[in-house]
C-alpha cells in the first residue's frame, strides 16, 4: 500500500519545532507564495532561517535530519558559494512528497545586512519564529527607488534601440534560433520591464514573475501572443509589434504619475 504524501504543514511545523530549542537559531519565516497569501497545491516551501554566524552548517545539518525523519531525500542541491544573494541556500526534494513541494531554504547569518525583508518588494513574510525581533520591514526609500527607475528608463531607451539589430541580423542570416534568443533578451524582456514600471513598479526587476497577478489582463493576453512565437515569419511581426508597444509605453510614463504609483502600491 502506497504511503500518503507528506503535507506542507507537516514539514514546516517539524522544521519550526526543531529550530525553537536551538539557541543559535533566531528567526524563521516563509516568503514566496506564503508572503503574498497565494499558497496552493503547486507551491514549494520558501523558507528563511537566521542563525549565529558560525552555525550555518549546523543549521543545515538540523534541516536535513529533520526532513529525513519523514522521508528519504530524493534530490539535494546546495547552492555554490558565494551565492549572488549572500546567503547559504539548499534545495531539497523528498521521495514521499509531491514534486512541487520541494524545500528552498536560505540560511542567513545574524550579521548579514541583506535579509530580503523589504515588504514592498518581497511581500510580508509569514513569520514562524522570531526570538529577537529580526523580522521587520526594511522599507525602501520611495524617492531613491523612483530615481533608480528613472535611471533605468533612460538606459533602456538607448539599449532597446541599439540592440534591435541583433534580432534582425540573425533573421536575415537565416539563424532562426539565435534570432529568437535575441528577441527574448533584447525585445521581449525590456518590453515586460517597461510595462512593469508602468503598472507595478515595485516589481520592475521581476520579469515574468507574478505577471498574471499584477498586470492588467489585456496586457497579459497581448504578452502571451508576443511570447509564444510560432516561426520566423511570426517573429518578424512580433518584433515589430513589441518595438511599437515598447515606445508607446515608454512615452506614456509620466514621471509624476510614476512617483505617485510607487507610493500608492507600497504595502
Amino acid at each position: 500500500m502506497k504511503e500518503p504524501l507528506i503535507e506542507r504543514e507537516t514539514l514546516v511545523g517539524a522544521l519550526v519545532n526543531a529550530f525553537k530549542s536551538l539557541s543559535y537559531v533566531h528567526a524563521v519565516w516563509e516568503g514566496g507564495a506564503a508572503s503574498w497569501k497565494r499558497v496552493d497545491e503547486w507551491s514549494d516551501i520558501d523558507m528563511y532561517v537566521v542563525c549565529d554566524d558560525a552555525r550555518v552548517e549546523d543549521t543545515f545539518d538540523v534541516i536535513e535530519r529533520t526532513v529525513s525523519s519523514f522521508s528519504e531525500i530524493d534530490i539535494k542541491f546546495r547552492m555554490p558559494e558565494p551565492a549572488w544573494h549572500g546567503a547559504s541556500q539548499v534545495f531539497l526534494r523528498l521521495k514521499n512528497t509531491s514534486p512541487f513541494l520541494f524545500l528552498d531554504i536560505a540560511v542567513m547569518k545574524k550579521s548579514s545586512k541583506e535579509k530580503f525583508l523589504q515588504y514592498g518588494i518581497h511581500g510580508k513574510p509569514l513569520v514562524h519564529l522570531d526570538k529577537i525581533g529580526i523580522v521587520k520591514d526594511e522599507p525602501v526609500e520611495p524617492e531613491g527607488y523612483f530615481e533608480q527607475i528613472k535611471g533605468r528608463l533612460e538606459t533602456m531607451k538607448k539599449t532597446f534601440e541599439l540592440f534591435q539589430v541583433l534580432v534582425l541580423k540573425e533573421v536575415n542570416r537565416g539563424n532562426d534560433i539565435e534570432a529568437l534568443s535575441y528577441y527574448m533578451s533584447y525585445v521581449f524582456r525590456p518590453l515586460v520591464e517597461v510595462l512593469r514600471i508602468k503598472y507595478c513598479p515595485w516589481h520592475y526587476k521581476f520579469f515574468t514573475t507574478y505577471v498574471y497577478y499584477e498586470m492588467p489582463i489585456e496586457v497579459v493576453r497581448r504578452l502571451h501572443h508576443l511570447y509564444f512565437v510560432s516561426d520566423v515569419g511570426a517573429l518578424r511581426k512580433c518584433r515589430e509589434e513589441a518595438e511599437t508597444w515598447f515606445w508607446q509605453t515608454m512615452q506614456s510614463i509620466d514621471p509624476e504619475n510614476l512617483k505617485k504609483k510607487i507610493l500608492e502600491q507600497k504595502p
